[in-house]
């Protein structure tokens, strides 16, 4: 029977640095807590029929209106054949559905459906909930600083990623 040192102690080794990450320990803590929040996503999805990724999709939808497929990989930063299976799966479940383009007959538009509406509270739901595992035991000017820090890390990673050389980290 495992005990609460027991648990303790895997999770510590869990979160061992390995040798060769030494070099980043802050990347790997991002990398680490990424996948991790990606993880604990997955599972507060699933009962609503959803992939991490596809939440995303439907929020951008539901605010912005009906937007070319190009746009929303832009959006999520995700990359095209990706977004194509997410609006594959969401338009089969019934939540979106893909229409021409009345300014450019080559491109189609992709928008909420009616059935869809009721998603939105409980991914609202699933949003809060993610924060507050988060962030929950964090006061409120921690919460700032954290959100800070993460904005800035994200802003450096992502002018990184499209500046470096002329090359395009985001879609390789």
């Amino acid at each position: 029977m495992a005990t609460e040192s027991d648990e303790a102690g895997a999770t510590c080794e869990a979160m061992a640095l390995p040798t060769a990450a030494r070099s980043g320990p802050v990347s790997h803590a991002v990398f680490q807590l990424t996948r991790l929040t990606r993880t604990v996503v997955a599972t507060l999805l699933r009962p609503l029929g959803l992939y991490p990724g596809q939440e995303l999709v439907m929020m951008y939808l539901w605010d912005r209106g009906p937007l070319r497929q190009t746009d929303l990989v832009r959006l999520t930063s995700s990359d095209a054949p990706t977004m194509t299976r997410m609006i594959q799966r969401l338009e089969h479940a019934g939540f979106v559905r893909r229409f021409p383009s009345p300014e450019d007959k080559r491109a189609h538009l992709i928008e909420a459906t009616p059935a869809s509406r009721g998603l939105r509270d409980q991914i609202e739901g699933v949003w809060r909930e993610i924060e507050e595992l988060t962030v929950g035991g964090l006061s409120e000017a921690e919460r700032t600083t954290v959100l800070r820090v993460v904005q800035g890390l994200e802003h450096r990673l992502a002018g990184a990623a499209m500046g470096s050389a002329g090359r395009d980290l985001l879609n390789p």
